[in-house]
């Protein structure tokens, strides 16, 4: 199993944790479980556009000059 670092906004991370509550898992567990779901609706080897908009990637959250830690 892989270990990273993961940046998340604060209202996410209480949308995430108020979610894990509710379902009864650790937060770790929830996420991976989002992760899952979302990943198995998503058919292999299609782009990731928003709107069907095949001209644009969908947008990052943040700027790629964030500072690091």
């Amino acid at each position: 199993m892989i270990k990273f670092t993961l940046r998340i906004p604060d209202d996410l991370h209480d949308r995430l944790t108020a979610q894990a509550q509710t379902d009864r898992r650790s937060l770790n567990s929830e996420i991976l479980h989002l992760l899952e779901v979302g990943l198995s609706v998503i058919p292999s080897g299609t782009p990731n556009y928003p709107d069907g908009d095949s001209t644009s990637p969908a947008p990052l959250r943040g700027s790629a000059h964030s500072p690091r830690p």
